[in-house]
């Protein structure tokens, strides 16, 4: 009987080139091996194979596939004549269904086909070992095995090239897979990858072969990717990427064109894998030909609106300047600006250029071809599942029917994207319309979580321990009215507060709002390590605020605010004799005392263009802000804010800002004494952290600081010098101003997927104008005979609640030696009543220790300071860091090196 097998794939087999360690068994025969008839020996004629009848035809050993689909895969069929060729024909077609691990023909010679078939085995799990840097669901989604699908060994070698491409793409070339395959019952079958990663493969060197103009390392600062260094350990430029080294010869090619090598071009880029695969070379041959300079630069277009000579004018290239290919893509996106501002959205601009080789001179002539004025035609919102379509309707400043206008078109892009309602990047796209000067306007949208919830506990070295809990949704109920409710608390102040507001009011450009608000402020000073809170501000009120845009950048807020302030003191630290020692306050917090009510009504002009509101890039802002408080009420001043920013793009990343405010009070009020200033301490400006970074808390500006004395080694009495040990109260200002100049610092990607934003920065400002107080008391004094002054103690006799002064009793009255009676003769034990004994007693009262007191800070020298800062998006939640140096400080300051914040805003 003549029999032929099928191929099988066993545990033993190489899979990828790679030995399969599970499992072995005997291999049966190759099913492509045909089935033919012996060769005639030397010298006999050959016989024509013999042909036969299929009389019958069965399946054996199928399992999960039926016998019909089995044959189905074959051309083999009852009563059909058959030879050799015929069966190996059917073994081949069975082989190539990819459904058999074995397969053979029996009953040849009878013409009783019987087709022998053992099934591939069902994958039970499918297991990924030692992957690390890659996370098994990444490689589970690219692969094609997975439970319950039929094992293939075609389908593991693809899968096996497949998560080499996964490695290979984060630059890991030395990554081996081995599959491998274990047999279950059932026909089951566990396929394993047991995968080394190997480490990433580096950039260890890039060589220019060429270059003569400009040196290697120029070249390599202007690619994306770079050597691996020690320094650029958080980088993820140094490993090698196929797609990145082609983005590199494109760098080179747009510096070369921009420094006017126009002929420059990159003859060769090679990546070569060392030995140990483990780094790569690449290496990159140039050439850089001549350099050129602009010729004649003309306009030429077939819109009669448009002046060519003035049009070449303002463009930004000039005859005899160095060639400069940036140059001329910023000149083809002025005049597509330029013809959009006048309603021409589809403006072919195509630059001509003319090249001299003898005068090594390029001359260009932009061609502005025919064009319709564009018409909007429809405005396309997609993708607000949540967001109500007028929200952002109302945000576009171009309406169905207007005409199309470039500038009108990326304002409202901008505006949309300030919402911080949708994924960044937002683009409103421009599609052609029914009719040739028709525009369809499609704004694509992706929404992002509006609502925050924030539950933390952090530490900072500001407020130390601090516990916060606010919720905010930013597009209430779709609408994009913003409702919030928060509760603070941390040593130094304790809040809570509720805030609505509705951006447009009956559907008007008019903005309403509401706070509501306590708070709870404790100023403090530090003693040593010793925090002594100076005095305490309860703040109960409410504000009500509403806004109108004036034009498309100006805009107008007012508010009205109204507030009950509860100023005090602990009575048992600076209180004597029921009222507030100035002695142990200072008469500037004895006057802050008190309870009063607060009315005032603001407004603000604000002029506004940056291009986000959240983290802007590009664009300005002013505002000037004036508050009159005195609309009723028990305190009356104006004051007065002016603040501006500006941010730019600086290039390669890099984002510049100068961010400049200041702010100037007045009392309405009557002057409240000599040495008294107007405006009540509470009212003040501060300065310091986190505002002026290089200061402490209130570090900078008026301030009085009390040293006590002590002794030298030669008796002599000195004032205390250690900062540590000096009370010191920040007074505050009438005045201040604060500039600010930073750049933001690019990261790799890997640095951005952290949060991490790094910035350099330089500060000035000044915190000042104020009335120098008079001194809180004299202390009497002794000279010796050397002419050494001692400063003494100053007495303060004690009177009870009435007002009447305490004695001592005198020793000599052994019934009551040493109680305190209002008696300066004998004894009375009721305050006031009559007197009994004889004993003359000596008057109650009470010891300051000596003190020098000291005014610093009226002056509006400006204080420097320079540093370095990062944000980083923690686990913890957002954190700060500033290494700041303060660079000119004046007497008194308080400078700070390093301040840091966790689990707050910043």
């Amino acid at each position: 009987m003549f029999v032929a097998r099928g191929a099988a794939l066993l545990a033993g087999t190489m899979l990828s080139g790679v030995p399969v360690m599970a499992q072995t068994a005997p291999a049966p025969a190759s099913a492509s091996q045909p089935v033919v008839a012996p060769a005639p020996a030397a010298g006999q004629s050959a016989t024509p194979a013999p042909v036969r009848t299929i009389k019958t035809l069965r399946v054996e050993g199928s399992q999960r596939i039926e016998p019909e689909t089995v044959l189905s895969y074959t051309k083999l069929r009852v009563g059909i004549p058959y030879t050799a060729e015929t069966l190996d024909q059917a073994l081949k077609d069975l082989q190539a269904s990819d459904l058999f691990v074995d397969f053979s023909i029996s009953g040849v010679e009878t013409g009783d086909i019987v087709l022998r078939i053992r099934e591939n085995p069902i994958i039970n799990r499918v297991i990924l070992e030692g992957n690390k840097a890659l996370k098994s669901d990444k490689i589970t989604k690219e692969i094609k095995l997975a439970p319950r699908q039929i094992f293939t060994r075609t389908a593991v070698r693809q899968d096996v090239s497949r998560i080499i491409e996964l490695y290979r793409r984060q630059g890991r070339f030395a990554a081996v897979i081995s599959p491998k395959m274990v047999s279950l019952d059932q026909n089951r079958v566990d396929v394993v990858f047991e995968i080394t990663e190997g480490p990433k493969s580096k950039v260890r060197q890039i060589n220019i072969i060429g270059n003569e103009v400009f040196e290697d390392g120029k070249l390599r600062g202007e690619m994306a990717t770079k050597e691996s260094r020690w320094f650029r350990l958080l980088s993820s430029s140094t490993s090698y990427d196929q797609d990145r080294l082609n983005y590199d010869q494109q760098k080179l090619r747009q510096y070369y064109l921009t420094q006017g090598y126009a002929d420059f071009r990159v003859t060769s880029a090679v990546a070569e894998l060392t030995p140990d695969k483990r780094d790569f070379i690449i290496t990159y041959v140039v050439e850089e030909g001549k350099r050129y300079k602009f010729g004649d630069v003309s306009v030429d277009s077939e819109i009669r609106d448009f002046d060519n000579k003035k049009l070449a004018a303002s463009l930004p290239i000039k005859k005899g300047e160095w060639y400069n290919a940036k140059l001329v893509e910023d000149s083809v996106d002025q005049l597509s600006e330029s013809a959009g501002l006048f309603g021409y959205a589809f403006t072919d601009v195509s630059p001509d250029f003319q090249r001299d080789p003898e005068t090594l001179t390029m001359g260009m002539n932009f061609h502005i071809g025919q064009a319709q004025r564009t018409y909007i035609e429809r405005i396309d919102i997609n993708g607000n599942t949540q967001t109500q379509d007028k929200v952002v309707r109302r945000e576009i400043r171009l309406a169905e029917g207007d005409a199309f206008n470039s500038f009108q078109v990326k304002r409202s892009q901008d505006r949309i994207n300030s919402l911080g309602f949708f994924q960044d990047k937002m683009e409103i796209k421009q599609n052609p319309g029914s009719a040739p000067d028709r525009i369809i306007l499609e704004t694509n949208l992706e929404e992002k979580s509006t609502g925050e919830l924030q539950l933390s506990v952090g530490y900072s070295s500001l407020e130390r321990f601090i516990v916060q809990a606010n919720i905010t949704q930013n597009n209430f109920r779709g609408k994009g009215q913003v409702l919030r409710a928060g509760v603070n608390y941390s040593s130094y102040s304790k809040s809570i507060e509720l805030g609505f507001t509705e951006p447009y009011l009956f559907d008007k450009n008019v903005a309403i709002g509401v706070d509501v608000f306590r708070r709870d402020f404790n100023s403090f000073n530090y003693v040593g390590q010793d925090r002594q809170t100076t005095y305490s501000q309860v703040s109960t009120g409410f504000q009500v605020r509403t806004g109108v845009p004036l034009t498309e950048y100006w805009s107008l807020a007012g508010r009205y605010g109204l507030s009950y302030d509860q100023v005090g003191l602990d009575e048992s630290t600076y209180y004597t004799n029921g009222q507030c020692d100035r002695l142990r306050a200072g008469r500037y917090l004895c006057e802050a005392i008190g309870n009063r009510w607060t009315s005032s009504i603001g407004y603000s002009l604000i002029y506004d263009s940056l291009n986000s509101r959240l983290r802007p890039t590009a664009g300005q802002r002013l505002s000037f802000s004036q508050d009159f408080a005195g609309l009723g009420g028990d305190v009356k001043y104006i004051r007065t804010r002016l603040e501006g920013s500006k941010f730019w793009n600086v290039g390669s990343g890099f984002i510049g800002s100068i961010v400049g405010e200041g702010g100037y009070i007045k009392s309405l009020e009557k002057s409240r004494g000599l040495g008294v200033d107007s405006v009540r301490i509470t009212d003040r400006f501060y300065l310091g952290e986190p505002q002026f970074r290089g200061f402490d808390i209130r570090g900078i500006g008026p301030r009085v600081q009390r040293a006590s004395f002590t002794t030298d080694a030669n008796g002599k009495q000195i004032a205390v010098t250690d900062r540590d040990q000096i009370v010191d109260d920040a007074l505050g200002g009438n005045a201040y101003y604060l500039v600010r100049a930073e750049l933001e610092i690019p990261l790799g990607a890997g640095a951005r997927e952290l949060g991490l934003r790094p910035s350099i920065y330089v500060q000035a400002g000044s915190l000042f104008s104020l009335t120098r107080p008079q001194p809180t008391a004299t202390f009497p004094t002794i000279t010796d005979a050397n002419g050494n002054v001692t400063v003494l103690p100053l007495t303060t006799p004690v009177l009870d609640s009435a007002g009447r002064q305490l004695y001592l009793v005198s020793s000599a009255d052994t019934t009551n030696a040493g109680a305190i009676t209002t008696c300066a003769i004998g004894y009375a034990a009721v305050g006031g009543g009559a007197c009994s004994g004889s004993s003359t007693n000596t008057i109650y009262q009470t010891s300051t220790p000596a003190f020098q007191e000291t005014y610093y800070g009226s002056r509006a020298t400006p204080r420097i300071s320079v540093g370095v800062g990062v944000n980083w998006n923690s686990p913890f939640g957002p954190l700060r860091i500033d290494l700041a140096k303060a660079l000119v400080t004046q007497k008194g300051d308080d400078p700070k090196l390093i301040t840091f914040n966790v689990g707050t805003q910043f």
